[in-house]
Order: C-alpha cells, then sequence, then structure tokens
C-alpha cells in the first residue's frame, strides 16, 4: 500500500512526512520546490484491537500493518505544462495507489504561500487542474495507440481503447476520473495507463493550534467540497504532530494531555489513509507473533494467505478462523474451538475485517 502525500508548496506536506514517519530529519527551508526527490517512509497503521488480542495471546512481538508514505514536491500551476519541476513529480504520483492532499488551513504571516493568499479550496482546485491536463494529455497520446490495437479484433485490446475513450471524453467535461463508474474490465484498464485522477483521495487540513478538531470556517470548506466528491477529511497540526514525534514515547503522554487530545492526530490519519485506499486488516496470532495483515476489502482466505506468502495461496486448503469477541469470550483458542466458533473455511470465503486465522497449506 503506498500512498502519496501531494500539495502547494509551503502546506505543511515534508513537516506531516517528518511527523508521521517519526523522521528527524531537519525541516524543510520556507520556500518552494525544497523537496527535490520523493521521500519514502513507512507508517505503522494503529490498531487497538492488537492490544485485545495479546491480552490472551501473550506474544514475543507485536507488528502492526503498515502504510508506505512518498513526500511529493510541490505542485504549482502550470505542473502539467512543465512548470516548478513540473512532469518529474507528476510522475511521481502515478505510482501511488492514493493521493492525501495537504491543504492550508491557518494563517501565518511568517509562512509564505506560493499564491499569496490561504484560500484551501484554490490549492485543491490548482492541484485537481494540474492532475486533469495531465492525464487528457497521457489518453490523447495513449489513445492512438489503443484504437490501433483494438483493430486485431483482441478483446481486451478492443476494451482498452474503449476504455480510454469513456476516460477522455469524462475528463474533458472538467471530471476527475474517480468520479466516473467503469466496469471491472474498463477499471483494469485505466489502472494500466497510470492515470492520476483515478486515484482516491484523502485531504489533510492543516490547521494551526488553536483549532485542532478542524472546525474554523477553512476546514469547514473544505468539508464541504469533500462531501461532494465523495472523499475524507482528516484535520492534522503538522507542527504540533511534528513536536509530539521527537519527543521520546514517555513524554508524548503527557503533551498529548496537555492539548487535549487522545492520541496523536497522525493515528486517525493513518488509519482513514488505510480506509481510503480499501484495506481492511486480518490477524494471525501465536507465541511468536501477534500480526495484523492488510488485504484489500473482498479478498478471499486463499488471496489472503498470499500475503503472507506466495507458497500459502498456492497450496491453499483451508483457513480455520475465529473472532476477537469469540477470543473474549472464551479466553483461548481450544476453547473456541470446543465451543465449535471455530469456522473451517474454503477457498471461496471472502475475508472480513478482524478474522483471527490461521492457514493450512500443502506446500
Amino acid at each position: 500500500m503506498k500512498a502519496g502525500i501531494v500539495g502547494l508548496p509551503n502546506v505543511g506536506k515534508s513537516t506531516l512526512f517528518n511527523a508521521l514517519t517519526s523522521s528527524k530529519q531537519a525541516q524543510a527551508a520556507n520556500y518552494p520546490f525544497c523537496t527535490i526527490e520523493p521521500n519514502e517512509g513507512i507508517v505503522p497503521v494503529p490498531d487497538p484491537r492488537l492490544a485485545r488480542i495479546t491480552k490472551y495471546i501473550p506474544p514475543q512481538k507485536v507488528i502492526p500493518s503498515a502504510l508506505t508514505l512518498v513526500d511529493i514536491a510541490g505542485i504549482v500551476k502550470g505542473a502539467s505544462q512543465g512548470e516548478g519541476l513540473g512532469n518529474k513529480f507528476l510522475s511521481h504520483i502515478r505510482e501511488v495507489d492514493a493521493i492525501l492532499q495537504v491543504v492550508r488551513c491557518f494563517e501565518d504571516s511568517n509562512v509564505i504561500h506560493v499564491s499569496g493568499k490561504v484560500d484551501p479550496l484554490t490549492d485543491i482546485e490548482v492541484v485537481e487542474i494540474e492532475l486533469m491536463l495531465a492525464d487528457m494529455q497521457a489518453l490523447e497520446n495513449a489513445l492512438p495507440k489503443a484504437e490501433r490495437a483494438a483493430k486485431s479484433g483482441d478483446k481486451e485490446a478492443k476494451e482498452r481503447a474503449e476504455a480510454a475513450k469513456k476516460c477522455l471524453a469524462h475528463i474533458q467535461k472538467d471530471q476527475p476520473l474517480r468520479t466516473l463508474e467503469l466496469s471491472e474490465g474498463e477499471a483494469k484498464a485505466v489502472k494500466s495507463f497510470g492515470l492520476m485522477t483515478a486515484k482516491k483521495i484523502l485531504y489533510i487540513a492543516n490547521v494551526d493550534e488553536g483549532d485542532l478538531e478542524g472546525k474554523g470556517p477553512l476546514v469547514q470548506r473544505v468539508r464541504e467540497h469533500a462531501a461532494k466528491v465523495g472523499a475524507g477529511v482528516v484535520p492534522v497540526c503538522a507542527k504540533l504532530e511534528a513536536e509530539i514525534a521527537e519527543l521520546d514515547e514517555a513524554d508524548r503522554g503527557e503533551m498529548l494531555a496537555s492539548a487535549g487530545i487522545a492520541e496523536p492526530a497522525l493515528a486517525a490519519l493513518a488509519r482513514e489513509a488505510y480506509r481510503v485506499l480499501g484495506y481492511q486488516s486480518y490477524f494471525t496470532a501465536g507465541e511468536k507473533e501477534v500480526r495484523a495483515w492488510a488485504i484489500p476489502v473482498g479478498a478471499t482466505a486463499p488471496e489472503a494467505a498470499g500475503v503472507i506468502h506466495t507458497d500459502l495461496q498456492k497450496g491453499f486448503i483451508r483457513a480455520e478462523i475465529y473472532t476477537l469477541e469469540d477470543l473474549e469470550a472464551y479466553k483461548t483458542e481450544k476453547d473456541i474451538r470446543a465451543a465449535g466458533k471455530l469456522k473451517v473455511c474454503g477457498k471461496d470465503y471472502v475475508m472480513q475485517d478482524g478474522d483471527i486465522t490461521h492457514f493450512l497449506s500443502n506446500v
């Protein structure tokens, strides 16, 4: 799972990235294009269910699922035509699975805004337009080749050409491709084009310390826009979160309490990014480790086994599954089995969020 942090210059992307990945690198300078190459970091996805499992199955280690974040340099108006560092950054966005757009929702005369004023909806519009223009260019370039291939009569080639035409017509109406309904085959074809506006998006409202819950007017405008386009919004004070990330674990709780928050906002952000990507977790639990595994919603038991190792999927025999509620009620796997609560599932079983699972394989 890989998500790209995008936005205009100086909206707090790198500060947020450093906080999310607990990076102690020097903060980026206060001018555009300070991020030249995309930095990558791994972020654990907090899941309180792990602690509940370990209460009954104490392991040697606990491993949450993880999300890869890519810090992509600021996009400016004209990026699709090469302005700023233009197409170089757009190519980095093509490689991620979802977009996390940071929008500035705070006033600070000491932090330069590239357009001279703080307007989160204008920021959103600038990025969206540049991504649409880049996608339009990509489709216009790809369509002739797709149409030539379709003349062979190959079913996939024809579907690819039709999908390209459908997408181009939609984006020419100034509509991002994530708002276009596609069949499974069309969606597969579109994915091969690497189109950026087809990716799911989450807006991160970067707020100041006086609006940690994101109740201010700037964030409300972002929420209203997100509701119209079916996107999520998470308010985060990147500055505060960066300070929290710099602290030792023992001191973090004290700072959170003084700020009046139960957990770092970045925990909520990681979980929401996970959801936006269309993932859920199942668990494996034993003496060596209790671990969360990320799978797409709708994955079957063999596909879930393949996340651990491809051999488990190839040689899949069955999955033995119980729930966290079963564990809390019966205390041990042995008693869950004795109570007849252990489900034996075959290849067609669709995994549910929170399943605690053992896989049996002949490989």
